[in-house]
């Protein structure tokens, strides 16, 4: 089977040959396996199943660890270079929303590698990873501490602001979806360790009806619905599974009892993730983090359903060891 082929498998709730899987790693994780392999273009070599295509334009830095991205916000990237924190807040105010002047779609650059991307690897299940959908735009734009405050005392504003937003999006998704991609992956933290940042109320609110706007979109498409969501979203799996969601990350045993939850809702959604990133691949020994990956792809890859992945991107203090371990057991599954 090719990797596209396992993908679909598990999506359709079927075994596959082998449970499908894709790493991502940090940057300082990855420096550290290309070093221990003496092998640069490691990732291309590690089997992982999505080819991730990303339409957004790169940040530019404005001094040494900053940079802006195309919404105009400042990330300091001077301790995380992976995804950094916003130093600025955009939109402060009714008139700057009402002076926000959106990203123009209609640019090159943003699609120029797709075709050549695409074509090379056409064994691979293509991704196009739609990062900071809605909720997480609006608060890197406008502070998550004002977007909280919104939703609780100014649902004009908010609702106004999160449309613009909403309009933005599915003007990219038209432009996305000329391309021969096979999902879409929608990213927009909404959870913590326990339970939702804004609350279920709040949630099904201002989020649901305008990501079901999206998800739907990418449906009349034919396009898969991945969506990344990090934290315990337990309570409203359900509103997802009616929203038209196909794949949930990061799928966190931290955050929930995974096997719980693949028991539940197993027949209804795919998951994508389950990796410990927080306990087994930080803190456990080699063999653990063996032992671990077998049971993830044994159980909870069992009738499909599932695509392996670290929780996470693997974060830096992992050991190089048990990064090994982990990649070993995948690459040899048969």
């Amino acid at each position: 089977m090719t990797k596209k082929e396992r993908v679909y498998q598990a999506i359709q709730h079927k075994n596959a040959d082998i449970v499908p899987y894709h790493v991502f790693f940090t940057i300082p994780a990855l420096e550290k396996t290309q070093k221990y392999y003496n092998d640069i273009d490691l990732e291309s070599k590690i089997g992982n199943h999505l080819l991730c295509l990303n339409p957004f334009l790169p940040f530019k830095e404005i001094k040494k660890g900053y940079f802006r991205d195309e919404f105009g916000v400042v990330w300091n990237k001077s301790i995380d270079e992976d995804i950094g924190n916003p130093e600025n807040c955009v939109i402060q105010s009714k008139a700057d929303l009402d002076e926000l002047v959106m990203p123009t779609i209609k640019d090159d650059a943003r699609f120029n590698d797709f075709k050549t991307l695409i074509k090379k690897n056409n064994d691979q299940f293509v991704l196009c990873d739609f990062g900071f959908s809605l909720f997480e735009r609006a608060w890197t734009m406008r502070g998550m501490e004002n977007v909280l405050c919104d939703m609780a005392c100014d649902g004009k504003f908010i609702e106004t602001f999160l449309d613009r937003l909403l309009e933005w999006d599915l003007n990219m998704m038209d432009y996305i979806v000329k391309y021969d991609v096979d999902g879409i992956f929608f990213g927009d933290d909404w959870g913590q360790q326990q339970g939702l940042i804004m609350g279920p109320a709040h949630w099904r609110k201002y989020i649901k009806p305008r990501i079901a706007k999206l998800y739907a979109r990418a449906g009349q498409h034919e396009k898969m619905v991945f969506i990344h969501s990090c934290g315990d979203i337990e309570e409203i799996l359900p509103d997802l599974i009616e929203a038209g969601v196909d794949v949930l990350n990061p799928f966190q045993p931290e955050a929930f009892d995974i096997y719980k939850i693949k028991k539940s809702y197993g027949d209804k959604i795919s998951f994508f993730g389950g990796m410990s990133t927080q306990k087994v691949l930080p803190f456990g020994s080699p063999e653990d983090v063996r032992k671990e990956t077998r049971k993830l792809l044994k159980e909870i890859g069992n009738n499909g359903g599932y695509i392996f992945s670290p929780a996470h991107s693997i974060p830096k203090d992992v050991s190089v060891e048990n990064m090994v371990a982990m990649l070993e057991v995948l690459q040899n599954q048969r």
